[in-house]
């Protein structure tokens, strides 16, 4: 699918937040900013394993584009798909610049009050603090595995 703008902005950076008694979290202004790139600043909320994923509206049907035109071909892909795309929420930025995190969503990735945002270029991850501190661990402890992956990029 085309995108009629060209992006120039990337969700770059983390921060740390607290959900409101309703369960909305604080959009963080620069992301918000990379989302009005978009033809649309609806984000797709979505469950991906042990923390949530969220996408502009565009990239998630560019995902969807994938698994239609290639994910059949892929076994044992039918799971993922059930649990991803059966998941996913639309989520529209509130005045204040909030989203309404899916009570379900929420309790599949124990996301229940602190959580951490993520930029990861073409979308957000969205961890429970403590989650996060414990995958943040395991991947400084196994810095040195990206090594190769990285020389092939030409980045190391």
């Amino acid at each position: 699918m085309a995108k009629s703008k060209t992006i120039v902005s990337r969700f770059r950076g983390r921060s740390e937040h607290v959900l409101d008694v309703k369960g909305r979290l604080n959009f963080p202004s620069r992301f918000r900013e990379v989302l009005q790139q978009y033809e649309s600043e609806q984000l797709m909320v979505t469950s991906w394993g042990s923390h949530l994923r969220a996408f502009p509206a565009t990239e998630w049907e560019t995902l969807e584009d994938k698994l239609l035109a290639k994910g059949r071909e892929q076994p044992g892909l039918t799971s993922f798909v059930r649990l991803v795309v059966s998941g996913v929420t639309p989520c529209l930025p509130d005045r204040q610049g909030r989203i309404l995190m899916p009570p379900t969503l929420r309790s599949e990735t124990r996301i229940v009050k602190e959580v951490v945002l993520t930029g990861m270029l073409d979308y957000v991850e969205i961890w429970d603090k403590d989650a996060w501190l414990i995958e943040t661990q395991a991947t400084r402890e196994n810095f040195a595995d990206y090594n190769e992956s990285l020389a092939k990029l030409g980045i190391f």
